[in-house]
């Protein structure tokens, strides 16, 4: 709550916009903040206060804090060899409600504190309650009126989802503070929900459909609210609340379903290809960003002027550090979509949950081959630019082909052949309709490697130091549009989409027994993930090919740009067994929750999930993986569910040791908000009071 100060307005105003504008992009109006609140007291100020509450929304993918409160410390990810954010993910002794410095032992100054996050929220939530102060009083026009509401209704239900979800009961201010407060009340985890459920109930009611004022995939809509109405009524139905929610529960479900149905008969169908969601991303403002799927995003562009505070920086956390493990033979640039700092390792079920022959979504979101873009001398093996440089090969458990072969940084490639006699041909560009691959046996590689040998998971052991940053990292944030090496990326962040809400009511479904309708709905997820008939499996792109029309791409960027991305995976070489084919594939469920593919199942023994509710809740815990792996919630929907602990014991080697059950579902309330507090005379809060605000264990 910026330490309690006045949480007003902090943030960047969005002049000379009307409600009635078809403005393709918000980011395209002129910034400006010479205005005093008075200006507030105008229509014209209203709604520019209005449109900037999308701004608030940018800051959680401007910094380390993105994938740190999201994404570490659960069976997803896991960190690399670089320690930012480690405590995150450890919950070692140096995550508390303090915070880490490099003086309490954090690697560097961009840990994540436990307050940006609280601070953050706060000044979307205080704009968002003097527009909702003001909106009757200010403006005459029954429509602008509802929209400007609509929107700070939808907002402030946003951030108190992601304050309740991460710290549980926080403190409510649904009015405008005037002069200095240091005196709140902590509400309960019962009383915040029913906050934020009023206000996404607000919204709801108040969006006029799917309207799209400022930009289609960007703009709030009623099917936005719907989604996150449904998932606020799930959360409070869910197992963290069990100790208060049995009254809600029935209610809340059958609710949750009706909004999601209302998202999915508003925006459907799901877009056919998985790719066009991330990998096919062409630049700034791709029609790829304006999809129906599409239901939150935050916004970015080429405008410099438009950037604020913070941009998108979300592509650096990704990338496996390819410029140092490769023996240099991949250096990095604005050509390659990402930065290598390997701040979130796939952990071995991240890899281990996809079905790698028939689920394509794997082979559109890992990238697993990196080209040489430069030459090392001595280069006895005549290794040559475009040549791979770096090749990943995610083989299953069960797979022995390569139990012989030496594997590594700079080494000899191995020279097996599989039943069918094919080896990699490297030298040749795959296109999405080549046929098949062919191979020169013994082609070198100077860096590679895979995931099992012997049946025994071998891939952290390459290049450790003293965690490995070998590995194969996802793409759903590569961005080949960046005018400098560490520049801001320029594409939206998608923050919801509808194969979300399908597996939001597959879930409610779930918990009410419906086991037929859910598996309706996941069975919609999956087909779209199944292989389409004359698909090459061997084909790959990502964010990077936004680089073909960045203005750098000339002399030896252009160069650089085609040598690095060679357009294939190592899906043949990671599934050696299976013939070269175009035909569609099938992922269709036929039983559920029982009879599941084999990769969920082994993940149920090793969790011990036996009731036909726990198989189908872990189920679509896996299949949220698959569709929506790095999407920026999976920390709070294991915190939801009450199966954070158990699942990061069971996938996270880093995270076993120190999670513990009782403390670490929730996250630390700030100490520099708690030590500013004070009691109604003044006072100081004592030793007792202060701890009375903490959250357990901390």
């Amino acid at each position: 709550m910026n330490n309690i100060k006045n949480i007003g307005i902090g943030l960047l105003l969005m002049a000379g916009l009307s409600f009635t504008s078809c403005s393709k992009d918000f980011l395209d109006e002129e910034q400006t903040n010479a205005y005093s609140t008075a200006y507030f007291d105008t229509p014209e100020g209203l709604q520019a206060l209005t449109v900037s509450l999308y701004g608030n929304i940018r800051w959680h993918f401007g910094f380390e804090w993105s994938y740190g409160n999201t994404l570490y410390g659960t069976d997803e990810f896991t960190n690399a060899n670089d320690l930012t954010n480690e405590m995150w993910n450890t919950y070692d002794n140096r995550f508390g409600p303090v915070g880490s410095s490099t003086a309490t032992g954090a690697a560097n100054g961009n840990a994540t504190n436990p307050n940006a996050l609280w601070d953050e929220m706060y000044y979307g939530i205080a704009s968002c309650n003097t527009i909702i102060a003001k909106a009757d009083k200010v403006i005459s026009d029954v429509k602008i009126r509802n929209r400007c509401l609509a929107h700070a209704y939808f907002l402030r239900g946003y951030n108190y989802y992601r304050l309740v979800a991460q710290y549980g009961g926080v403190v409510l201010q649904t009015k405008p503070i005037e002069g200095v407060v240091r005196n709140y009340e902590r509400a309960t985890e019962e009383k915040c929900w029913e906050q934020v459920i009023s206000d996404f109930r607000q919204a709801y009611s108040l969006f006029e459909g799917e309207v799209f004022t400022y930009g289609k995939g960007v703009t709030w809509t009623k099917a936005t609210a719907a989604h996150f109405l449904a998932k606020s009524l799930l959360f409070r139905a869910s197992e963290r609340n069990d100790s208060w929610n049995a009254a809600y529960k029935d209610a809340d479900l059958k609710e949750a379903i009706d909004a999601c149905s209302y998202a999915i008969t508003a925006r459907g169908p799901l877009t056919p290809n998985y790719s066009d969601l991330y990998a096919n991303w062409t630049g700034i403002d791709c029609p790829n960003e304006q999809l129906n799927e599409i239901l939150m995003a935050a916004g970015h562009n080429g405008d410099a002027a438009t950037v604020g505070r913070f941009g998108n920086r979300t592509y650096s956390y990704f990338a496996p550090q390819f410029s140092s493990f490769s023996g240099g033979w991949v250096k990095r640039g604005v050509w390659i979509g990402s930065m290598d700092f390997q701040r979130c390792r796939p952990t071995e079920y991240t890899y281990g949950i996809f079905d790698h022959v028939n689920d394509a979504r794997m082979w559109k979101t890992f990238r697993t081959v990196y080209g040489a873009n430069t030459v090392i001398t001595p280069n006895p093996s005549g290794v040559k630019i475009g040549d791979p440089a770096i090749v990943m090969i995610l083989n299953t458990k069960n797979d022995n082909t390569y139990d012989g072969a030496k594997f590594g940084a700079t080494v000899q490639a191995p020279t097996w052949t599989d039943a069918a006699g094919r080896l990699p041909e490297w030298n040749t560009r795959q296109t999405p309709t080549s046929g098949t691959l062919t191979a020169k046996k013994g082609q070198y590689v100077p860096n590679s490697s895979v995931l099992y040998q012997n049946g025994t998971y071998v891939a952290p052991n390459f290049k450790n130091q003293p965690i490995c940053n070998f590995f194969a990292g996802i793409n759903k944030t590569e961005d080949g549009s960046r005018t400098a090496e560490r520049g801001d990326a320029h594409r939206d962040v998608i923050m919801a989409r509808l194969a979300e809400t399908y597996l939001v009511r597959a879930e409610c479904y779930s918990r009410l027994g419906q086991y037929g309708n859910a598996m309706q709905d996941i069975n919609v997820v999956r087909a779209r993930a199944q292989w389409k008939a004359g698909e090459n499996r061997s084909y790959y792109n990502d964010g990077s090919q936004a680089f073909k029309v960045n203005p750098l791409n000339t002399g030896s960027s252009a160069t650089n740009f085609m040598a690095s991305n060679l357009d294939m995976n190592t899906y043949y070489l990671s599934n050696p067994t299976t013939p070269v084919t175009t035909a569609a594939s099938d992922l269709t469920l036929k039983t559920f929750p029982n009879n599941l593919p084999a990769e969920d199942e082994a993940v149920m023994a090793k969790i011990g999930a036996a009731t036909d509710k726990e198989r189908a809740i872990n189920f679509i815990l896996n299949e949220s993986t698959r569709e929506l792996l790095g999407e920026w919630q999976r920390w709070e929907t294991l915190s939801r569910t009450g199966t954070l602990i158990k699942r990061a014991k069971a996938f996270n080697a880093e995270a076993a040791p120190n999670i513990k059950s009782g403390k670490h579902e929730l996250r630390p309330i700030p100490q520099t908000f708690i030590d500013g507090l004070l009691n109604d005379d003044g006072s100081n809060l004592s030793a007792a009071q202060k701890a009375a605000w903490q959250n357990p264990g901390y």
